[in-house]
């Protein structure tokens, strides 16, 4: 059960993250952000791997760019967020180029247009964590996917980063820097407000922060098994490009959960 924030409104959520759709897209293009590009992607891509062939569901989709690369590799893809205005931009992509790609506005834990076992993969970018029901949507997850198929998610680390309620703890003394990161209410799963300036506006949404061994225990009680489990590594683009570069090579703020679905 969630502790939630005093203002916790799950309509004014949706709309939140409408009014972000413009800003989004804009920030994420066709290749992603410098986070994703460089700290978190090459880690996510390089655990999904070859998709050529295959049905591949993105999940939490936002504008496509990532749906757009496994259709460009072969797969064929269908693409969900819960956001209208990201997905119209999402549609807009492939109206322009047409790579075969479906989007549909759904939660990710009701997505009555997909089949049982339709799906050889579903690959969710950064998004569990800004999930209200996070374990309805992996339930779903292991409806859609096959027998053995696989699910990859990364998500900001449990352990490290709860977002707002976390921190770096930086020390500077004559000779080095000690780099510490502060987390507090670990064990206990609660909903914080994530606030967004954009353009000279803040716009807030919910963030949602469960432990590790809440994700293992939803994940095994939807019939996955984890096979891997990364933190993905800054590359030398953003150890340069972010502020928290230097702090990230020592302290990762991500992880990639590559799961096989076991059973029905």
């Amino acid at each position: 059960m969630f502790i939630p924030a005093p203002w916790f409104d799950r309509p004014m959520t949706v709309v939140s993250w409408a009014q972000l759709a413009e800003w989004y897209d804009a920030k994420q293009g066709d290749t992603g952000d410098l986070w994703h590009r460089t700290l978190v992607d090459p880690t996510f891509l390089r655990v999904i791997g070859d998709v050529r062939g295959l049905r591949v569901l993105d999940l939490a989709c936002g504008n496509g760019y990532l749906s757009r690369r496994y259709a460009r590799a072969g797969a064929k893809v269908a693409g969900v967020d819960a956001s209208a205005p990201i997905i119209e931009r999402a549609r807009a992509y492939e109206e322009k180029e047409p790579l075969g790609i479906t989007y549909h506005v759904a939660d990710a834990a009701r997505l009555p247009m997909f089949d049982d076992d339709g799906f050889d993969l579903v690959a969710s970018n950064m998004a569990l964590m800004d999930m209200e029901n996070a374990e309805g949507a992996i339930r779903e997850v292991g409806r859609v996917l096959k027998d053995r198929g696989r699910f990859v998610a990364s998500l900001c680390h449990p352990c490290f980063d709860q977002g707002p309620s976390s921190a770096w703890l930086i020390e500077r003394s004559f000779h080095s820097t000690q780099v510490w990161r502060k987390i507090a209410r670990y064990r206990q799963p609660f909903a914080d407000d994530m606030l967004w300036g954009i353009e000279e506006k803040t716009v807030s949404t919910i963030w949602y922060h469960r432990s590790l061994s809440w994700y293992a225990r939803v994940l095994r009680d939807a019939g996955f098994l984890i096979r891997s489990l990364e933190e993905p590594e800054p590359t030398n683009e953003f150890v340069v490009g972010s502020p928290q570069g230097p702090y990230i090579v020592e302290i990762p703020l991500h992880i990639v959960l590559e799961t096989i679905k076991i059973r029905a």
